[in-house]
């Protein structure tokens, strides 16, 4: 008999009239919920087969944590809000002595900085508890990583500006727009975690488990390409326009075809159409070559080693864009097939 959660048992069906079969429910979990007689309890038939039953009227759960600076590692303070943040943690309560109270806020002002929605709710001499005011079921994980995308976007706009000699404080805030991007997967990554844990928010965010977690990778390629848009921001910054380089030729002309295939593919989350994103995979790769090519072909003749260098970089960012959004088209390939499996019973 299951006496506790995740605990199994076998109950066998009884037929009580003409068309009715019932099943009894082990009293543990009846008084768990603080259910009585004639109390409704949800029906779920989920795609493989198996019956969800919830309590119709459930009071949520709020997840809480507790970090203590005495049992935490020397400098690993930030990892663990993080860690607690990342596992969908509602409060967070931080002990501490009154010497470490200045090290601490710092701390958590870095913290926020990095996630999204948790403010202090209490502070006191030697413990401070945030709170997070964003409901996960609330943003669509889509809305997400279009942001995500638009930011990512903006900055290689403002980039292709300042080469071809624009004002370079276009892009001095750079490492700003890095973080905010960073912020945007970690919620992404927040919220696969809930889905995994509550189907109730993945119902609301009308979102299966395995697409949520297809949608935390879709992030991370993001935040991959975000960390080379940003060295390329470092590096034109670095150069202050000593070197120029043509719009017409390699590394820069294979730009807009990174953008073009980007901008299918980041459609073709809605979209679902396996040509397309086919076709953005296949000019990625195209470019991919290209820009090698013109890697190894900078080193053949004599030229100026710092504007060698700062090409050379520039292009290997570029084909590092493309491989990331190449994978990023796999990641879309890989939801649109799962979506077309169809399940048949297995014949014994």
């Amino acid at each position: 008999m299951a006496k506790q959660n995740g605990n199994k048992d076998v109950r066998k069906l009884q037929f009580t009239g003409g068309a009715t079969y019932t099943l009894s429910l082990p009293k543990i979990w009846v008084e768990h919920h603080g259910l009585k007689s004639r109390d409704g309890i949800q029906v779920d038939w989920r795609p493989s087969g198996a019956l969800r039953l919830t309590p119709f009227n459930t009071i949520e759960q709020i997840k809480k944590i507790t970090l203590t600076t005495r049992k935490i590692p020397k400098g690993a303070l930030l990892d663990h809000l993080m860690g607690a943040y990342l596992s969908g943690t509602d409060r967070i309560k931080i002990r501490f002595t009154s010497k470490e109270n200045s090290k601490i806020k710092k701390i958590i002002r870095t913290f926020q900085r990095s996630t999204r929605g948790f403010e202090i709710e209490e502070e006191l001499d030697e413990s401070i508890t945030l709170i997070s005011l964003i409901n996960a079921g609330e943003l669509p994980m889509r809305s997400s990583l279009n942001q995500m995308y638009m930011q990512l976007n903006s900055l290689i706009r403002d980039i292709l500006e300042v080469i071809s000699g624009e004002d370079k404080s276009l892009i001095e805030d750079y490492e700003e727009r890095e973080r905010e991007i960073d912020s945007l997967r970690f919620f992404i990554e927040r919220q696969a975690g809930i889905i995994l844990d509550s189907y109730k928010v993945a119902e609301r965010l009308n979102i299966g488990r395995r697409q949520a977690v297809e949608y935390s990778n879709l992030a991370r390629s993001l935040e991959r390409m975000a960390d080379h848009t940003n060295q390329m921001a470092h590096l034109v910054l670095e150069d202050t326009g000593k070197t120029k380089l043509s719009f017409d030729t390699p590394p820069l002309n294979q730009i807009p075809i990174w953008q073009g295939a980007l901008r299918t593919l980041m459609i073709n989350i809605r979209t679902n159409n396996a040509e397309e994103i086919e076709a953005a995979r296949n000019s990625l790769k195209s470019a991919q070559k290209i820009l090698k090519q013109h890697e190894r072909s900078l080193w053949s003749g004599r030229k100026d080693a710092n504007k060698l260098l700062f090409e050379d970089h520039l292009s290997e960012s570029i084909r590092r864009l493309c491989a990331y959004t190449r994978d990023f088209g796999e990641i879309l390939l890989n939801i649109l097939t799962y979506d077309c499996i169809v399940f048949d019973k297995r014949n014994n």
